[in-house]
């Protein structure tokens, strides 16, 4: 539990406790991931377990989750509370299914790279990472993903 004694924290406090930047910290704010109250001279002060919660939130991002994920979790949470070990966990286990998919994307791309390193055309048959099945080449000669003119070329 938070001693009510301590006073709150500056937002340069926060800063340097939390090695996040001023900015990104009036950032998250600005996306309601965390939130201050104003002095009377309008400055910003944080209480003081805001720290856990922007820990968590850089926690959250390292694992690869978007803002919009870690804000939806973070409103599930009574009262604008700091998560627990317990939120933690459960949050964790319903980022699994994400998790694991993109570990699954990473190791398609490192699998496929190998055939990739050094050929430079992006257009032979056999690369599988950027033309699979040679799709492209149905469309003529030439680079087709640069050469396309309807709205920027890489298209899936």
């Amino acid at each position: 539990m938070v001693n009510a004694t301590l006073p709150d924290l500056t937002v340069g406090e926060l800063a340097r406790r939390s090695g996040v930047p001023a900015s990104a910290l009036r950032f998250y704010e600005d996306e309601g991931l965390i939130r201050s109250r104003r002095t009377a001279g309008n400055q910003r002060r944080y209480r003081r377990d805001t720290l856990r919660r922007v820990t968590f939130i850089r926690m959250s991002q390292r694992v690869g989750m978007p803002l919009s994920k870690i804000r939806e979790v973070l409103g599930l949470l009574s009262d604008d509370r700091t998560p627990t070990r317990a939120d933690w966990a459960r949050i964790s286990r319903c980022w699994q299914d994400d998790l694991n998919a993109r570990i699954r994307q990473m190791e398609q791309l490192r699998d496929q790279l190998d055939d990739c390193i050094g050929c430079g055309c992006m257009s032979l048959a056999k690369c599988r990472l950027a033309n699979p099945g040679d799709r492209l080449g149905a469309d003529g000669p030439g680079p087709r993903r640069l050469a396309d003119h309807r709205g920027g070329g890489y298209e899936d």
